[in-house]
C-alpha cells in the first residue's frame, strides 16, 4: 500500500521550477546561501551537544545517520557529510535530486539522495539519529501529520532541528513584500503567509507529534552587514527549534 503523504503538489511545483539554480549564490536561492552559515552554526552546535561530539575534532559526526528532509540541492546535506555523518537527502521535488547528486559527486561526497517523502521513509522503517527539517513545514498540507512522520523517523534519543517562518505583519513585510516583491530574491508566490507558523504553534505541534522541544532561537538578518545571526529574543520572522525523542 502506498504511504499517505502530506505533500502539497502546488508547493512542490514551485521548487521544481527553480531546481537548476540551487548552487547559484546569486540566483533564486540567494536567501538560503546567505542564511546557511547561521543555520549550520545552530545545527552543528545542537548535534554536538546532544551527542557529546567535539566539533574541533576530525569527522565529529561519524557514526551518526542524518536525514535532510526537503534537501533541495544539498546545501545542508553536503556540510553534514563533510563532518563525517552518513547522510540521506530526501526531497519531494524530483528535479532537485539529480542537481544534488551531481554537485555531491563533483565535491567528492557520498550522499544518498532520494526522491521521496517523510511518510514513505517512515513506512519503509528508516530510522535516523538526526532529522534536519529546515524551511519545509510551512510548505506541507498537514503540518501535524508531517511532523509526526519526522518523529517516527527518529531513533529513541534522536534530535530534530526544525526551522520555519513566524506569522505576523513583520514576517509578511520581510518575507513576502521584501524578499519576493522588492528584492526579488524569490519568485512571487514562493511563500504563502497564511501557512507560516508562530513559535508557540510550532512548539505545540512538535509536542503533539511526540517530541520534546528543548530549544528555539531566532535567525535575524542584518541589512547593513548582509549577515544572519542567531538571537535568543528575536523570533519575529525566521526561527529555528530543536526537539528530542525521549
Amino acid at each position: 500500500m502506498q504511504a499517505a503523504t502530506t505533500i502539497d503538489p502546488a508547493e512542490v511545483a514551485k521548487f521544481q521550477a527553480m531546481a537548476s539554480e540551487w548552487w547559484d549564490p546569486n540566483g533564486k536561492f540567494r536567501p538560503l546561501h546567505l542564511m546557511n552559515p547561521c543555520r549550520l552554526d545552530y545545527i552543528t552546535r545542537q548535534i554536538a551537544a546532544e551527542f557529546g561530539r567535539d566539533l574541533a575534532g576530525p569527522a565529529p559526526f561519524a557514526g551518526l545517520r542524518i536525514l535532510d528532509i526537503g534537501c533541495g540541492g544539498g546545501l545542508l546535506s553536503e556540510p553534514m557529510a563533510r563532518l563525517g555523518a552518513t547522510v540521506v537527502g530526501a526531497d519531494a521535488a524530483e528535479r532537485n535530486i539529480p542537481v544534488a547528486q551531481l554537485h555531491a559527486e563533483q565535491s567528492g561526497l557520498s550522499i544518498d539522495y532520494r526522491h521521496t517523502t517523510a511518510e514513505a521513509l517512515a513506512e519503509a522503517g528508516e530510522r535516523f539519529d538526526v532529522v534536519l527539517n529546515m524551511e519545509v513545514v510551512e510548505h506541507v498540507a498537514d503540518p501535524l501529520a508531517y511532523l509526526t512522520a519526522c518523529q517516527i523517523l527518529l531513533k529513541s534519543g534522536g534530535l530534530m532541528v526544525c526551522s520555519t517562518l513566524n506569522r505576523n505583519p513583520k514576517s509578511y513585510l520581510m518575507a513576502i513584500i521584501g524578499a519576493e516583491w522588492v528584492m526579488r530574491w524569490l519568485p512571487k508566490g514562493t511563500h504563502d503567509w497564511q501557512k507560516f507558523i508562530t513559535p508557540d504553534e510550532l512548539q505545540d505541534l512538535i509536542r503533539r507529534a511526540g517530541l520534546d522541544p528543548v530549544d528555539r532561537k531566532g535567525m535575524v538578518f542584518n541589512p547593513v552587514s548582509w549577515r544572519w545571526s542567531l538571537s535568543d529574543r528575536d523570533l519575529s520572522v525566521n526561527y529555528v527549534t530543536a526537539s528530542v525523542k525521549r
